[in-house]
């Protein structure tokens, strides 16, 4: 197990990772998978390679189904959990940090700026470790682009994109996250994944669409630092896309 988590500690093991080349966070769903079943997820997707669990998805999720998969995790592997939060309700203390994201796009400042304001104090009174980052919705955007109200960048704005993620950059944020939308039938194009690394001195996050090698490989070759996967353990459990998706990963890290 990792242990208590000090200020940044989170952080830090990533950086020590990601000085090796790029790294794979599992996202799972509580909603979907909870407790046991999102420790049996998490359990056989380190085996395979992954170096994060981050909790969430679902709209209205509960603290108490973020809290009961987070210790149940916790107890499985020694790899950091993350919430990955769609609000202050989903916040749970069980967990290792947050991602304390703005979602950049976003036509409603609650999602900007506002809600953070809100989420600020509970995150410091659970002890959780914030995570800055900067989320920027891509088209098609899928169910998080209309949640979120999002102005979704074209796949083809690369100069959008850019200018968005030197912005996070710019203003103290140290990821920037490329979000397609969970279950997108594409993943975010490389061109605008290269276009963005190239840009910044920060970490790229890049999520949503990601369902086999073949869709890794052109974000890795690109310049993506940390891939997201969630759907296609969700549809396919640790089967060949998963395993290939972390062939990829491997493979980018010289492993």
């Amino acid at each position: 197990m990792i242990g208590p988590i000090g200020t940044g500690r989170v952080e830090m093991y990533l950086r020590e990772r990601l000085a090796r080349g790029p790294v794979h966070f599992t996202l799972i769903d509580p909603d979907k998978s909870p407790g046991e079943k999102a420790a049996a997820i998490a359990r056989g997707a380190v085996e395979l390679g992954s170096h994060a669990i981050l909790l969430g998805g679902s709209t209205g999720i509960s603290r108490e189904k973020v809290g009961a998969a987070a210790r149940a995790v916790k107890d499985a592997v020694s790899v950091p959990v993350i919430i990955f939060p769609e609000g202050p309700g989903s916040l749970a203390a069980e967990a290792d940090a947050v991602l304390f994201m703005s979602m950049l796009n976003s036509r409603n400042l609650d999602l900007v700026i506002r809600v953070h304001a809100r989420a600020a104090p509970v995150v410091r009174a659970m002890g959780l470790e914030p995570i800055p980052l900067g989320y920027l919705v891509v088209a098609p955007g899928m169910r998080v682009g209309e949640v979120g109200q999002a102005d979704t960048v074209a796949r083809d704005d690369l100069a959008s994109a850019v200018g968005y993620a030197l912005a996070a950059e710019y203003l103290g944020m140290r990821y920037v996250y490329l979000e397609a939308g969970s279950g997108a039938p594409e993943p975010v194009p490389a061109p605008m994944v290269k276009a963005v690394r190239d840009a910044l001195a920060i970490p790229v996050v890049v999520g949503g669409g990601i369902r086999s090698g073949r869709d890794a490989a052109p974000l890795l070759a690109a310049g993506a630092q940390i891939l997201v996967t969630g759907t296609v353990t969700e549809e396919q459990g640790l089967g060949d896309g998963f395993r290939a998706i972390l062939t990829e990963v491997r493979r980018a890290r010289g492993g």
